[in-house]
């Protein structure tokens, strides 16, 4: 791997010992990536301690993880990467990383490799709702924010930009996302699949009603596109976020490459693959490697990957001093070295579950006492059915439209919001899909030509429809740690205690009846079943389900307006350790109806703004 292939300097144990850094990050994830590059620029010296490994920034570990995915059996979030003992992830098996000790599991997964979760997520970069800022004053849930939606929009753009969002503005408008005047998202949007003109035609012009009494009200089962973190057309009305507030540049939008300094290949527009979650083949999706391989100073950023940091060491007044990690050279193999990164501020910037782990595993829980409690994700309620005739299924983006008509109104009083999702990709989400299909035609004795056709009526038919619903933050969801669950080199293992409240139990039922009306409108065949022998299964109001994580964990150091009532102030930095900052959703005190990227992203531009003023100061 020569250094001309990547844009950040891979270094070594004793150039790490010996350096004492402007600012030490943990995690080379969107947030710790931002950071890095914003940092930079102005001159500051970072190391970047990263627990996977950094062959991933080439084209040609890319390309390794994409022939690693081809040949997986089991295509799981993680199937790109393979196995690795001294950074473990959660995947979907009960107990494997997570030990799981609430009434219901966290279900989902994250990535513990160079990029982070980029590296495997949908794409969709929503932003959230102005109401979503303030949920417990407007609703009497969870916890509002110490900042609001106007607040956070400037770096909203930022994040777009550096993200190179994809999207209609003026859809997004009518749905009450606000945008500043003239402002469009840097590419247009990703057209509709086939599938979603047809649920949509379907559709025609119904409406449902939801919420009870003086809250119910009645909203369109209309369809709007996603804006997405993936390459399109790009926009010639877009102009670049200014320096100064609400000002807009010319700028004409062209899309980067990420696979390396001077890459073999860009990353193309996308061509319409159906396995986004976990991999691109092109590189049209974005992840964390585009931004560390545009950074402008990279002899200014060190990378030192296979390095698992274990304890934030604190000295005088509370600041910290160092953070200790565990250095493995096969990952394999539990042998490692133990070193230590200095540094004048220090940046947190895994996920929230381990941010939190980290900071449990130094015996640092906050003055709150709030540190690993909150633990938020989006439990998806699914539903799924055979279309009355082909519709294309399996071509397209993992998700194009949906319906985003429920993500805010006065039955927040009563029920979560919730988006839609219409997936491009069939049933495999379910636990149903291609596999099973294949495997009861072979069994019932097809082959030749019947095989092929019952497996173009079969499949080319899937639809499957996820509602992703919001969940308000509570402290009896939590991450914690235990000396009994370790890992392969002695470091902490999550203990999870989640739970879904009965304000979330209530939507997924009204979710199951609206696919009910939904398939019956499109005419379609529902093969809906929620089995109890399932881990996320569970029973409301006599009746049966299950859910699937979103993945977007969040809310485990919450930001506040005191260190009483949070673990951060408005900027992500530790109310106790005034140079230690936490960034990534783990801050976020609520997440509302919209995937967490495009907010981990914006956050991270606010608090790189205020590390350089700590650090000037």
């Amino acid at each position: 791997m020569s250094q001309s292939q990547m844009s950040v300097k891979i270094v070594d144990l004793e150039t790490v010992s010996d350096t004492v850094y402007d600012v030490v990050i943990v995690g080379a994830g969107v947030a710790g990536a931002i950071a890095a590059k914003q940092l930079s620029e102005q001159g500051k010296t970072v190391l970047i301690l990263e627990a996977g490994t950094g062959y991933a920034l080439t084209l040609e570990g890319f390309q390794s993880h994409i022939e690693t995915f081809y040949g997986a059996v089991n295509k799981n979030a993680n199937s790109p990467y393979p196995k690795n003992p001294n950074a473990l992830s959660p995947t979907d098996g009960a107990n494997y990383y997570f030990e799981e000790k609430g009434p219901l599991p966290l279900s989902g997964s994250y990535t513990r490799v160079l990029g982070g979760t980029t590296m495997h997520w949908e794409g969709k970069t929503i932003r959230m709702l102005p109401k979503d800022f303030k949920l417990q004053t407007n609703y009497g849930q969870g916890v509002d924010w110490p900042i609001s939606y106007e607040d956070l929009q400037p770096y909203y753009r930022k994040a777009e930009f550096e993200i190179g969002v994809s999207g209609n503005t003026e859809q997004q408008k009518s749905l009450g996302v606000p945008f500043i005047d003239g402002y469009v998202l840097p590419m247009t949007e990703l057209p509709p699949s086939y599938l979603d003109g047809k649920v949509s035609e379907g559709l025609g012009e119904a409406e449902a009603s939801i919420g009870d009494g003086e809250s119910q009200e009645t909203k369109k089962l209309e369809l709007s596109t996603f804006p997405q973190g993936r390459n399109s057309i790009p926009n010639p009305d877009y102009k670049r976020p200014g320096f100064k507030e609400n000002e807009l540049r010319p700028h004409e939008f062209v899309p980067e490459g990420v696979a390396s300094l001077n890459p073999l290949e860009y990353g193309e527009r996308c061509q319409g693959n159906a396995n986004c979650v976990p991999i691109c083949p092109v590189q049209a999706k974005y992840d964390a490697r585009k931004t560390l391989n545009t950074i402008a100073f990279p002899e200014r950023v060190h990378l030192f990957p296979q390095a698992v940091a274990y304890k934030v060491n604190i000295g005088e007044n509370g600041r910290v001093d160092s953070i200790d990690f565990k250095h493995y050279l096969d990952k394999n193999s539990p042998e490692h070295t133990v070193g230590t990164a200095k540094g004048k501020l220090f940046v947190l910037a895994t996920n929230a579950v381990e941010n939190a782990k980290l900071m449990l595993a130094s015996d640092l829980p906050s003055t709150s006492g709030l540190m690993g409690r909150n633990l938020m994700d989006h439990p998806f309620l699914l539903a799924w059915a055979l279309m009355p005739e082909v519709t294309g299924t399996m071509r397209g983006p993992l998700v194009t439209s949906g319906i985003n008509t429920f993500r805010n109104g006065a039955f927040r009083n009563q029920q979560c919001a919730f988006a839609m999702d219409i997936h491009n990709d069939g049933w495999g989400w379910s636990g149903t899909g291609a596999t099973d299909i294949v495997t009861n035609a072979v069994d019932n004795g097809k082959y030749g030509p019947e095989l092929r056709q019952e497996l173009i009526s079969k499949i080319s038919r899937q639809l499957l429809l996820a509602f992703m619903c919001e969940l308000p933050a509570n402290d009896s969801n939590t991450v914690t740690v235990d000396p009994q669950y370790i890992d392969q080199l002695g470091n902490y293992r999550p203990v999870i205690h989640f739970d879904v409240p009965d304000y979330c139990k209530k939507t997924f039922a009204y979710a199951r009846e609206l696919s009910k009306t939904i398939f019956g409108l499109l005419g379609a065949e529902d093969y809906t079943h929620y089995n109890e022998d399932d881990p996320a299964y569970f029973e409301y109001e006599g009746q049966g389900y299950w859910f699937r994580g979103g993945n977007h964990f969040s809310g485990t150091h919450i930001m506040g307006t005191t260190k009483d009532n949070s673990v951060v102030d408005s900027h992500l930095r530790s109310w106790d350790h005034e140079n230690l900052y936490m960034l990534g959703a783990g801050s976020m005190p609520s997440i509302g109806s919209s995937n967490t990227t495009l907010s981990i992203a914006a956050l991270a531009f606010k608090a790189s703004e205020q590390m350089l003023k700590d650090l000037s100061a």
